[in-house]
């Protein structure tokens, strides 16, 4: 109530020292707008589950998360800083301000984002919309804007200075300026470029790294003169369901198997119809992104569930399992992750993450692709004595050992989970199946606690399309093993005029799976191409792909039905 009574106060003596000045409160010439109701954004709505932030009795204790996507090759760096997805969001038309005090300890960089339109991460890259980040930084208020068209600011400006460890941090969105204040004090106004069209804002903290953190120790928001504004929290996770979806159909045969897709926590929060479809159609998830290495422990020791925790509510709320991925990969990790260490440091922090994460999720996750991409691409890995295992940073420190220890890892730090190796490029003949094939034998033979193998099934060009019969014949060597099989990651990438052959190459997989015993479960990679791998990211913003079952605007594609017509009759031949 204290602060509430400190923001109101200050509004209203700013606005009758304007009028009595004859002066606007932004200081434009124009007269000061009436003001609506005060909104606490902050007490009495959801921040626990915000990633590098801790609700305590002072306010959100805002933790240096230093979260960045590195490229496939290890590269790079693209900030990924936290959104409160299950937070608050104000939705507005008209002018509006927001204000936030920022108590800090040292000089950390502290940041506040006001999100226009949430990022999408496409697949370990993150299409930065239209926001607004303002903070402190040394001793100076900083403001990016982020147009929609670049990974980096469109703008970037500095204003005032001697900010002190305690700053008090306003920006008003005033018809198509953005007017920012520091301590009650106009510093600066920059052109807001529609940022808000959206006519919403969601909320993001962030700390530059190395730090301690800051305190975001309140929050409000208000709508200016005639201006409109309420405040939303996040949706409920539960789904309202029908019973004529492909889960349905694949629950009934007379062997039941899942049926899968790969899913992400933003779309899941801020789009309703993704939210509506992954819940409807699909028993079982993949979480894209936001179980692996670079999201989730993005500084050693500093582990940011925040994204993962909310898939897994989303999975328990809608009678759904979730299929982890991935404890152990080449790709993904955060840059200490792959910094020069002796052996057994590397085997060390392989297996701390293992113990971590599985540990973490211990009970609520049913499936864990242990190792993800064993297989070398290279064909010298595959002659002279080599056995196609890829040379990555794992393998150079323990061998192809490494596979062993992951999987031992993973079964302590979990007993009652399903553990499988992951893979791409195994479906059809050739050195790369045997040379998996082969290691499956040696695994077997060690004793390790491998207990399926995930085929991607990742068709990305003609050469890449296999014949259903032939990922039979795999399916088959797995159950001679003693081992299950799965459709992982299945999408096929065509033209539209080529709908046809995507809805057959996916289909005949999927029937292939029913029918073998030893397949558990088939999956795409996502479902529908508004967030699918496949988007062209060479322009911004991207251009979706053709890949999936549902085109970008959740309409159904061939493969839709070619996928329930397989189910469909799998039902009428196991009745009849």
């Amino acid at each position: 109530m204290l602060l509430f009574m400190r923001f109101r106060k200050s509004a209203v003596i700013a606005v009758v020292c304007a009028l009595a000045a004859g002066v606007s409160a932004d200081r434009a010439g124009t007269s000061a707008p009436a003001g609506g109701p005060v909104e606490d954004l902050l007490n009495g709505r959801d921040w626990a589950h915000f990633a590098g932030g801790k609700p305590t009795h002072t306010g959100v204790r805002v933790t240096p998360l230093d979260r960045r996507i590195t490229r496939q090759d290890g590269t790079g760096g693209q900030p990924n800083p936290p959104v409160n997805l299950r937070g608050p969001h104000v939705v507005f038309r008209g002018d509006v301000r927001i204000e936030a005090g920022l108590r800090r300890t040292d000089d950390t960089d502290a940041y506040l984002h006001l999100y226009g339109e949430t990022p999408v991460i496409y697949d370990e890259w993150r299409y930065e919309r239209r926001s607004v980040r303002i903070g402190v930084v040394g001793g100076r208020l900083r403001i990016d804007r982020w147009d929609g068209d670049s990974d980096r600011p469109a703008m970037t400006r500095t204003f005032g200075s001697g900010l002190g460890l305690e700053v008090r941090l306003a920006v008003e969105v005033r018809a198509n300026r953005l007017v920012l204040e520091a301590d009650g004090r106009v510093v600066g106004t920059v052109p807001a470029r529609d940022v808000f069209a959206s006519g919403r804002i969601w909320f993001g903290a962030d700390a530059g790294a190395p730090g301690k953190g800051w305190t975001l120790t309140d929050l409000h928001a208000q709508s200016l003169g005639r201006g409109r504004m309420s405040v939303v929290d996040a949706p409920g996770l539960r789904v309202p369901r029908s019973s004529d979806a492909m889960r349905d159909l694949a629950a009934v045969l007379p062997r039941p198997i899942r049926m899968g897709t790969a899913l992400a926590a933003g779309p899941l929060l801020t789009d309703s119809a993704y939210r509506r479809t992954a819940g409807e159609e699909f028993s079982m998830f993949t979480p894209e992104n936001d179980f692996k290495p670079q999201f989730v422990q993005p500084r050693r020791g500093v582990f940011a569930f925040a994204e993962g925790d909310t898939l897994v509510d989303f999975a328990e709320a809608n009678r759904m399992k979730v299929h982890g991925h991935t404890l152990v990969w080449f790709e993904a990790l955060p840059a200490w992750m792959r910094a020069e260490m002796t052996h057994e440091q590397r085997r060390r922090v392989m297996v701390e993450h293992i113990r971590a994460v599985a540990g973490h999720f211990r009970g609520k996750v049913a499936e864990w692709d242990v190792v993800n991409e064993p297989m070398s691409d290279e064909d010298e890995d595959y002659v002279n004595g080599n056995r196609g295992v890829r040379p990555q940073l794992w393998f150079e420190a323990m061998g192809e050992q490494y596979i062993d220890i992951a999987f031992h890892a993973a079964r302590e730090a979990d007993p009652h989970a399903v553990l499988y190796l992951n893979e791409y490029g195994v479906e059809e003949d050739g050195p790369r199946w045997d040379a998996l094939y082969a290691l499956l034998i040696r695994l077997k033979e060690r004793g390790v606690p491998i207990d399926g193998v995930g085929f991607q099934d990742h068709e990305y060009a003609v050469g890449d399309r296999t014949d259903p019969e032939v990922f039979r014949r795999k399916v088959r060597a797995l159950a001679g093993l003693g081992l299950k099989a799965r459709v992982s990651e299945a999408d096929v990438l065509v033209d539209e005029d080529e709908e046809d052959i995507q809805a057959r190459q996916l289909a005949g997989k999927l029937a292939v799976c029913g029918e073998e015993p030893n397949c558990t479960s088939f999956s795409t990679w996502g479902f529908t191409d508004k967030y699918g791998s496949t988007a062209d990211l060479r322009h911004y913003p991207p251009s979706p792909g053709n890949a999936l079952p549902w085109d970008a605007t959740y309409e159904v594609k061939p493969a839709y039905w070619a996928l329930r017509d397989v189910l469909d009759d799998a039902r009428r031949s196991g009745a009849g």
